[in-house]
């Protein structure tokens, strides 16, 4: 999987499960802050990449991720 089609598979996710508007989705897009992704919301993409990417996401790891580039980084280092 390329690493522009991890970005189209999490920006749509983001956009269908949490209802994100897609012009809030840039690489410096921080999860927290802008997009508003509190410890629940977590909970759900640890469920989602699992799902979409075949692996899951260790939370103490997941804790590193600020930003959606970080998150978009931490997919592709997991799928390699």
């Amino acid at each position: 999987m390329t690493k522009q089609e991890i970005i189209e598979k999490v920006n749509t996710l983001l956009i269908e499960e949490f209802e994100i508007e897609q012009s809030l989705l840039s690489p410096q897009a921080q999860l927290k802050q802008d997009l508003e992704i509190d410890s629940l919301d977590f909970v759900d993409i640890v469920v989602l990449i699992e799902r979409e990417f075949g692996f899951k996401p260790q939370p103490a790891e997941l804790k590193t991720v600020k930003t959606l580039a970080e998150l978009y980084d931490y997919i592709e280092k997991r799928l390699s």
